[in-house]
């Protein structure tokens, strides 16, 4: 497995502190949702009429994209224009930056339709997603994750059936299935485990009383501080032969009490090398 980072996390660093900080701290890989304060990087310049220059200012870091983190939400159908906008935007950065993942939510009305219906409207919309030029074909990966309505696997599951296409996989974020679907690991794995193609990892902590606690009384830690089975998930995919990425999600820009990136991003490194003596390689 290889280590990358999400730009959500260090909301304040510029492209190059990013690089210098990421390649640093031991990580291989940039996953980018957003830069700065700016949350679509394809409508920024460094990704569109600068683009080549971005790439090989990566390359030259001795970094890899990992992915491009959208904001397409495929089951909702009130998103379907902005969805192909976005998805018509994001390909031609994913191949610049050799990104071969896309993460994609699911979202849609949940209280006013049932999954299985919201599933057939998602299925549609990746389809159409899939037929854009240069979106399949081997070089991209488009991840639906555990998220908002879809985080239970089973729920996932009902639109990762409906799409076959070898494109189109799963997002297994390791803490949501757990913290909120209240999933053990090996109930996810046995729904979705063949589709996953990506993860995100952060850790939390029971914490009801706490100031900073989230709803459901659960408060983001560094990774390994928390209750989270992080290490028990990563174990598993370890075991059925998952050689993707791990990526660490601070999400420092939704919540701003969170440790610096300076503290947060080198301790998932150093918690994820500690796995290394429980047999998973990085």
């Amino acid at each position: 497995m290889k280590l990358s980072v999400m730009t959500l996390g260090c909301p304040g660093w510029s492209l190059e502190t990013l690089l210098t900080n990421a390649k640093a701290y031991g990580y291989h890989g940039i996953d980018f949702r957003g830069l700065g304060m700016d949350l679509d990087i394809t409508k920024l310049p460094a990704f569109t009429t600068n683009l080549t220059k971005t790439a090989q200012q990566i390359q030259n870091a001795g970094l890899e994209v990992s992915g491009i983190s959208s904001s397409i939400k495929v089951c909702d159908p009130a998103k379907h224009n902005d969805n192909l906008d976005e998805a018509k935007r994001t390909i031609p950065v994913a191949l610049a930056l050799n990104a071969k993942n896309i993460r994609i939510f699911g979202g849609g009305p949940a209280d006013k339709m049932p999954k299985p219906e919201l599933a057939k409207i998602g299925a549609a919309m990746v389809n159409e997603i899939l037929a854009l030029p240069g979106a399949e074909g081997g070089r991209l990966s488009w991840n639906f994750e555990t998220h908002d309505h879809w985080i239970k696997a089973v729920d996932c599951k009902l639109l990762l059936d409906v799409v076959a296409n070898p494109a189109f996989g799963a997002l297994w974020d390791l803490g949501h299935t757990y913290r909120v679907g209240g999933e053990s690991p090996e109930q996810t794995y046995a729904a979705i485990g063949p589709r996953v193609r990506y993860t995100h990892v952060k850790d939390a902590s029971l914490q009801p009383n706490h100031p900073n606690a989230m709803e459901g009384g659960w408060r983001y830690t560094l990774p390994g501080e928390g209750q989270l089975p992080l290490a028990q998930s990563v174990k598993l995919l370890s075991q059925k032969g998952f050689s993707g990425w791990l990526l660490f999600e601070h999400e420092k820009r939704w919540h701003p009490t969170l440790p610096e990136p300076e503290i947060a991003f080198p301790a998932f490194v150093k918690w994820a090398k500690t796995l290394l003596a429980e047999g998973v390689a990085f």
